[in-house]
């Protein structure tokens, strides 16, 4: 599906003109896919997969260009050229000057047509940042606002044989209640270089009078049934169907006619996963009354069905085709060292996806962003599904916490919510549903996220009941980390680095429970980086070596695979790649690998096959119900400290947790505020293990854990509360009846610190 202009339309549409000569702004790291990029072949795949057409013409390219002040009417001198699809502050588009609320940008390019009877030209604009209105000739073709979905015209009564001038203003504010996701007027830490203007495709086609608009689908998997509805425009004529033909790997699998809907039952349906992704190509035609075809069209969808279902402990779990399936991605954010938001190339942005299969991943959480339609493509061919955030705007203006509730932008009752204004909300509203309808038919998306974190959350019930009736086909989480609200189907926890859920919460038995963030561990790659003169950060502090970030991310992966087991239904790993200053990706920005898909998989295997439920018992407890008694020193013991043999008894004795009483989620037994504690205890096992012996512990920071004096657990950086940790094979037979030795050194660097453990006999659930 990477269809080229081909017909007499589309070639005297896109002949260039004599331009300058064009080159990418130079100065910040690029990807390779940067040299290959020229104005001849900038984005010049078929953008809209679901539904072509063979007669288009593609005008992305040397525009030129203009910025003005904001109220002025014309453009007034023309500055140069720019290359479309890129926006004007990023190195491909030629230009690299930033765009501020103050000023309009303007574009202008010829085009060459000629008119036929019976035809009409749609212009076609992937998306624009923010508001924009477009001329054809002089005359108004209207205007739009919102950044992110398409948005179309029919501009044939403007046209005329040959010469013909398009016209195209823009504003962008990058601030008050739009909704600009990343982007920020002053770019640091988690926000970005704004974008601004035209950083999608524009292209036209031609269509007969009456023709396909758009199709929308719907299957049944129990009946082997795929649905076809088109929404057609022009005059209708009389006695008009649809036939449409199904095929499946270029066999034959089912066709249908109809009115206005068409049913296809096919042969041996065959359902599409993240391991089968088996997509059905369509071959759709409009016929009028005798039979002859008025327009036609090539498409694809799947037979696949969401839903969820709970396991054997009762905890609720996402299914697909009525199968229990565990959502596994990283946060994606689509951004580019040399487009910002526009990606390179396609080949550049299937790259990612690529890179993600191959390491194991099923899931990516397209992260407040959406992006040309071309990417949903290679996710459904390619098998991997999709969260779908809308961009939410920045931190304000929204509702301040109470002083009872300092952790507002996670999951803490009785949050507070934004109250916006009617036409700020109705704004949210339209952009949301623009987004569903842009996107709903692809088979890749699995979740509709309507907000991120409490960033510009507002009126959640009233949204949340909006998103649930729009798309029943799709599970909702209302704010992924967000302030908690009883609407839709997700509770969504952030936590980082590692992951955590406050799974005893009963608030949260009747929803499907997932972490959609955690673990940023950070790494630089020099000459890797977007400006090494700043500060380039991880969460949890930046590692010493990559070794050093292997175990930090193979520890939280452990901790994901406990939180499965208790109930725990996906996980998001931030992030994809490094974005400007943020150097947590897998990636680099400039899309160097880190880490092997390989390296990755190994791991990712281990916890996709993860059991869903298992139960637990102590075995050594924990202080969380009552306070247990270590022994307990400052003072470095010297070696030995560690064994079974070891005389503790000048040590203190303290009862657990020992910590700061200001660190988040601490249960504080016993003060400790020096650099390091060195811990015993002893205790006796009672009864044969049932199961595997499990580790459950908070600590904060680095945490080496010893049973009768053999290391069983190197927990480097921090986590925020209590989690289960998987512990060597062996770890069990090193238990006594008597006498054990539970010992424990945390070395503390900076901010809260806390330590807590046990042992827990975790039983899998069959």
């Amino acid at each position: 599906m990477t269809m080229k202009p081909t017909s007499l339309l589309a070639l005297l549409l896109t002949l260039p003109a004599a331009h300058a000569e064009w080159k990418p702004v130079e100065g910040k790291i690029m990807t390779k896919w940067a040299k290959e990029v020229t104005p001849a072949n900038a984005w010049d795949e078929y953008p809209r997969p679901q539904l072509q057409r063979e007669n288009w013409a593609n005008l992305n390219g040397l525009w030129s260009y203009a910025l003005a002040a904001k109220d002025a009417e014309k453009p007034g001198d023309w500055a140069g050229e720019i290359l479309v699809p890129f926006a004007p502050e990023s190195a491909l588009s030629g230009v690299g000057k930033l765009v501020e609320p103050d000023q309009t940008l303007w574009y202008k390019r010829s085009i060459t047509a000629k008119k036929n009877a019976g035809k009409r030209v749609i212009l076609h604009f992937e998306a624009v940042d923010y508001e924009s209105t477009v001329w054809v000739n002089g005359k108004e073709m209207g205007k739009h606002v919102g950044a992110h979905t398409p948005f179309s015209y029919d501009i044939t009564d403007a046209l005329k044989d040959g010469e013909n001038e398009l016209l195209v203003r823009v504003t962008d504010a990058t601030s008050g209640y739009q909704l600009v996701g990343k982007q920020k007027l002053d770019p640091g830490g988690i926000w970005y270089t704004r974008v601004s203007g035209i950083w999608q495709s524009v292209w036209m086609e031609e269509v007969n009078d009456r023709s396909i608009d758009d199709l929308d689908f719907a299957s049944d998997i129990k009946t082997g049934t795929i649905s076809i509805k088109a929404k057609l425009s022009g005059t209708a004529v009389a006695g008009e169907k649809l036939r449409v033909t199904a095929t499946l790997k270029g066999a034959a699998a089912g066709s249908g006619e109809g009115a206005g809907t068409v049913s296809i039952k096919v042969n041996n349906p065959q359902l599409w996963s993240p391991e089968t992704p088996n997509l059905y190509d369509l071959s759709v035609e409009l016929l009028d009354g005798s039979g002859k075809v008025i327009d036609s069209a090539k498409s694809y969808t799947a037979l696949r069905e969401l839903g969820k279902a709970k396991d054997k402990n009762g905890n609720w779990r996402f299914t697909l085709n009525g199968k229990s399936i565990f959502h596994w991605g990283p946060l994606d954010q689509g951004w580019w060292p040399d487009g910002l938001l526009t990606p390179p190339s396609d080949e550049a942005m299937l790259s990612d996806i690529e890179y993600l299969k191959a390491a194991g991943f099923n899931m990516i959480r397209k992260h407040i962003k959406v992006e040309p339609r071309r990417y949903y493509y290679h996710c459904d061919r390619l098998g991997m599904m999709m969260w779908q955030d809308q961009v939410s705007m920045g931190y304000g203006p929204q509702t301040e916490p109470k002083g009872s509730n300092p952790e507002w932008t996670r999951m803490a009752p009785n949050p507070n919510d934004g109250d916006w204004p009617n036409a700020a909300h109705e704004q949210f509203v339209t952009e949301y549903k623009r987004m569903v309808d842009h996107l709903r038919d692809q088979p890749c998306i699995v979740v509709w996220s309507p907000f991120n974190e409490a960033w510009g959350q507002h009126r959640t019930m009233e949204t949340g009941k909006m998103a649930v009736a729009y798309d029943k086909t799709r599970p909702i989480n209302i704010a992924s980390g967000g302030n908690f609200w009883p609407v839709g189907d997700i509770a969504d926890e952030h936590a980082y680095p590692d992951p955590n859920f406050p799974i005893g919460d009963k608030r949260f038995d009747d929803y499907v429970k997932v972490v959609g963030e955690f673990g940023g561990h950070g790494w630089p790659v020099k000459g890797h980086l977007w400006d090494a003169t700043k500060e380039n950060w991880g969460y949890g502090g930046l590692p010493q070596s990559l070794d050093e970030w292997k175990a930090r991310y193979t520890k939280s992966i452990n901790v994901l695979m406990g939180l499965r087991r208790q109930g725990i239904s996906a996980g998001v790993y931030t992030q994809t790649t490094d974005v400007e200053g943020e150097i947590n990706g897998l990636l680099t920005y400039d899309r160097i690998e880190k880490v092997p898909a390989s390296w990755l998989k190994q791991l990712h295997d281990k916890l996709l096959s993860t059991p869903d439920a298992a139960t637990y018992k102590p075995v050594a407890p924990t202080s969380e119900a009552q306070p247990q008694a270590w022994k307990y020193t400052f003072e470095n013991p010297g070696d030995g400290w560690e064994k079974d043999s070891f005389d503790d008894k000048s040590w203190k004795d303290g009862k657990g947790g020992f910590g700061t009483r200001q660190t988040p989620n601490a249960k504080v037994g016993t003060v400790w505020s020096s650099n390091d504690i060195w811990l015993r205890r002893s205790f006796n096992v009672s009864a044969k293990l049932q199961g595997t012996l499990m580790l459950r512990i908070f600590h904060d920071e680095d945490a080496t854990v010893f049973l009768n004096g053999v290391e069983i657990a190197k927990l480097p950086g921090h986590n925020g509360n209590y989690s289960i940790v998987d512990l060597p094979a062996d770890a069990a037979s090193l238990l006594k009846p008597t006498g054990n030795t539970l010992a424990i050194h945390v070395k503390q660097t900076n901010g809260g610190q806390f330590i807590d453990a046990g042992l827990l006999d975790e039983t899998i659930v069959k």
